[in-house]
């Protein structure tokens, strides 16, 4: 709302000041205010600055949330098509060798999708178990001559496994899958926990010491008969700095986080190859069967070899194996550009919010209070018309010690932003996780994956409920609260420190605040 605005709602002002009255905010002297006045205008004044904060935030709520639906639609339309040509080209391709085993291939997409989404799979499980239940009913397809028990199959994985039945396809998918699967899911939860973190900071309420310096910035010149007077620039700076100096200590892990989407944008459509990776697991999948019709025999003796030869099956054998033999090339549609824009597009964003916080009390001064040119020795200064002389003070807690405008406490940070600065953390840490490929186990789905165009929960279509997995041999990093220490991009060593020990912190901060209450 600009100062324009704010005049509009302003009780009507004599034209001169006339009558004297004891005023608690604004200057002594003659004035056009009541003491009723003054309370309406510093409650109206409260309110107005709570709405412009709230405005700014839900830009840049906008901007990420925006950004998260990009990439969620292009990465669900890549899996979808890539499950679509599977069913579209494997019952010609392979006949009974798919039709008989549909459950197998959605079970497969399921859980992708469900690990995208947050749910707690281990994805080098879910992958390796899909790999041992298609071998397990293609092998008994292809041999159905023979009485296979289930005993007998796990007797035929052990030893046919060590043959690689199905070629370099499953280490091959199993490396490359799980690393564009894991950069896919942080990098769209980073842009949930970022908005979230905006609409949480945005509905932190001012302080008494602050209604009174903004009540004083807007409404004293009214009281004053100076109702055209501007605010002076770096009056309004030091104001405005002053109420928001907890919001400006999000600034370095704010940038943290801005700079780690921007770092795993890069591997999304570089060295992890999303568009390829995802767009052809069918493909992948259909080779892999390819691999294993063509060694069927030198496989099938192997395995009998160990195992001993089954008992025939009084059922008959089935002709379904010589339906087709030999490679079928899939053709796979590259979406690489689209991509190429998608990331552009953010990274561009994402470099215009890393200094978001910090100059949020310029932007408010210049756009929405309307305050005059810093050299103007014609504003309003507070007290009268004329210059104003004190400096600008820094951005941050710490630099409101001696802010002449807003009586700030510096001991007794904000705990509702306190502990969103942590949520930054954490988040900045699996990112970089992500960026160097390695796993992260989200501790609960529903939320970190909240958040939404209006800053709700994330809906049940967009985020899956936490699932456990039985252990694999590999289990994801679990880092709940993330590595803090030193500057530079996501990842690095010099940003760690022991998950026991920030719990700890985490924990103590919480306490603190009941302790303040």
């Amino acid at each position: 709302m600009s100062r324009v605005q704010w005049a509009t709602h302003a009780p009507a002002s004599p034209p001169t000041a006339s009558s004297w009255e004891h005023l608690r905010i604004c200057p002594q002297g003659y004035t056009c205010c009541t003491s009723e006045m003054e309370e309406n205008f510093a409650n109206k004044s409260r309110s107005e600055f709570e709405a412009m904060m709230k405005e700014a935030g839900r830009s840049v709520q906008t901007i990420l949330t925006a950004q998260y639906r990009s990439f969620d639609n292009y990465f669900q339309d890549l899996l979808n098509k890539s499950e679509k040509a599977l069913y579209d080209t494997f019952p010609s391709l392979y006949g009974e060798l798919y039709t008989q085993n549909t459950k197998v291939f959605k079970d497969l997409y399921s859980e992708l999708r469900r690990y995208y989404r947050g749910s707690n799979i281990n994805l080098e499980e879910a992958l390796n178990e899909f790999w041992t239940r298609l071998l397990e009913r293609l092998f008994k397809l292809m041999n159905a001559q023979y009485h296979i028990t289930d005993e007998y199959l796990d007797c035929m994985v052990k030893h046919a496994e060590q043959h690689k039945p199905f070629g370099e396809v499953p280490r091959d998918l199993k490396v490359k899958a799980t690393r564009a699967f894991i950069v896919a899911r942080s990098y769209a939860q980073g842009f949930l926990v970022g908005s979230d973190v905006v609409k949480k900071v945005s509905q932190v309420s001012l302080s008494h010491e602050c209604t009174r310096a903004v009540m004083k910035l807007m409404y004293c010149p009214h009281c004053r008969g100076m109702a055209s007077v501007k605010p002076c620039s770096n009056y309004c700076l030091n104001v405005v700095k002053g109420c928001l100096a907890n919001q400006a200590d999000l600034n370095t892990e704010w940038k943290y986080l801005m700079d780690a989407l921007v770092a795993v944008a890069d591997r999304i459509d570089g060295p992890y190859n999303v568009d390829t990776v995802i767009g052809t697991i069918h493909m992948r999948i259909s080779e892999a069967i390819s691999n294993l019709q063509e060694n069927k025999d030198s496989i099938t003796a192997k395995v009998f070899q160990g195992c001993g030869n089954p008992k025939i099956s009084t059922k008959g054998s089935s002709s379904e194996d010589k339906k087709r033999r030999g490679k079928v090339t899939l053709e796979a549609k590259s979406s690489a550009v689209a991509l190429e824009m998608l990331v552009l597009d953010a990274k561009g964003n994402l470099t215009a919010l890393k200094s978001y916080w910090v100059t949020l009390p310029g932007v408010l001064c210049s756009k929405k209070v309307m305050a005059s040119a810093a050299a103007d020795d014609k504003c309003w200064n507070g007290m009268t018309k004329g210059s104003y002389l004190p400096e600008v003070m820094g951005d941050g807690l710490a630099n409101q010690i001696n802010n002449p405008e807003v009586e700030v406490d510096i001991t007794k940070p904000d705990m509702t932003i306190r502990q969103q600065i942590m949520q930054l953390k954490i988040m900045t840490n699996r990112l970089g996780n992500a960026n160097m490929g390695n796993d992260v186990d989200f501790q609960d789905a529903s939320d970190d994956m909240s958040g939404s165009g209006s800053g709700d929960s994330c809906p049940d279509d967009v985020c899956g409920k936490r699932l456990s997995k039985s252990p694999s041999t590999r289990q994801p990093e679990t880092h709940a609260i993330p590595k803090q220490s030193g500057h530079g991009v996501i990842g690095a060593s010099s940003r760690s420190l022991p998950s026991a020990f920030l719990l700890f912190l985490l924990g103590a901060s919480i306490a603190v605040q009941h302790l303040w209450r």
